[in-house]
């Protein structure tokens, strides 16, 4: 789910999943020491002290936030605190009548992830046979008067379809389009070699993207997210490190970032303390705030307060250092390591076959 940031500065939203890492539970299952979900009554406390702080959004994803039998009820919480409150889902779950139920429960938004425009590609790179169900419930979604965004990750086996994947989009009456190409964390991380795409199907896809989002201006948002590793500087991540966003994990973790947990970082949760004081005190959130923090090139850069030294996850997962100037940037001293991968990605010959993740029904 997702809530707002610091109530000391810019009150805006920001991400808190709210989803079943191990399958669906009943209320109150939870055991002693904290390592499996918050109960229903753990997260009603936690979205009534995000209103507090300000919270505007309420972003419910995961994982998949429809493993959570309380994920209507947890709805129903957020637009009574006055929250506009997003679903973000591979849609495995979404049949009608749960469909019905949220809507009854006043959530205003759904974002489905489609992996690609035709079933076998799709059910391929997903794992698990799931495109028809995802297509049907987008066409639910729109049934029942709900703006629509389809979220597709882009990478080496599917970016030569952007065009198709836009076509789909259309034909299903979508709102907004996320072509969010592929960061490199996680399980994605042990696939790069075959996601990273070559610099020629960067360039096949973009007059495609640029073409589509001219011709459906004012029908349907098209957001194209280039990858981080074709850039001469890095994205601002998340706005900035506790800038803006936090992120509250299934089992109380807050996050400033939904991969902050693979940093090496004293852990906060509100098991142990409130959402106001993690927000504003606690090491975890402090760590990379504001310019401080920064080394050089960063510290005497003049972009250090539009992209904040770029993404602290990726950083980490390319140097093992948290606090180094993100390697994507051009005048990072590590930049080598982008380049390498780069240099790997345009080779003649590209090993293709995933390495697949343990699979969890209803997360694709």
């Amino acid at each position: 789910m997702v809530v707002p940031a610091n109530a000391g500065m810019n009150r805006q939203p920001v991400g808190l999943p709210c989803q079943s890492p191990s399958g669906p539970r009943e209320r109150g299952d939870e055991p002693p020491d904290g390592t499996f979900e918050l109960t229903t009554a753990g997260w009603r406390d936690v979205l009534e002290q995000a209103a507090a702080l300000g919270v505007l959004q309420l972003h419910l994803s995961g994982g998949e936030p429809l493993l959570r039998r309380d994920v209507v009820e947890l709805t129903r919480v957020g637009r009574d605190l006055g929250m506009y409150s997003n679903l973000v889902t591979s849609a495995l779950g979404l049949d009608r009548r749960r469909a019905e139920e949220l809507r009854a429960a006043g959530l205003d938004h759904v974002q489905v992830s489609v992996q690609a425009d035709e079933q076998e590609m799709s059910d391929r790179i997903a794992g698990t046979r799931s495109f028809d169900r995802k297509i049907e419930a987008c066409r639910l979604v729109k049934e029942l008067g709900w703006p629509l965004t389809l979220n597709v990750v882009l990478h080496r086996q599917n970016i030569h379809r952007v065009g198709e994947v836009l076509a789909l989009a259309e034909e299903l009456d979508a709102d907004r389009i996320e072509l969010a190409n592929t960061q490199y964390y996680g399980w994605a991380w042990h696939n790069r070699d075959a996601l990273l795409p070559s610099r020629a199907q960067l360039a096949e896809a973009e007059p495609v993207v640029d073409a589509a989002r001219a011709r459906l201006a004012g029908r349907m948002e098209v957001v194209d997210v280039l990858p981080d590793y074709y850039s001469e500087y890095p994205k601002p991540c998340m706005g900035g490190w506790a800038a803006r966003q936090l992120t509250v994990a299934p089992n109380g973790d807050v996050l400033p970032c939904p991969a902050a947990h693979a940093l090496p970082l004293p852990r906060a949760s509100v098991r142990d303390d409130t959402l106001d004081h993690i927000w504003t005190h606690s090491p975890l959130f402090e760590a990379y705030r504001g310019t401080g923090w920064m080394p050089d090139p960063c510290r005497s850069c003049d972009r250090k307060d539009v992209d904040f030294g770029g993404c602290r996850c990726q950083a980490f997962q390319l140097t093992g250092d948290a606090a180094r100037t993100d390697p994507v940037c051009h005048l990072s001293p590590d930049r080598h390591l982008v380049d390498d991968a780069v240099r790997a990605a345009n080779r003649e010959s590209v090993p293709l076959e995933l390495v697949p993740r343990p699979h969890r029904a209803g997360a694709s």
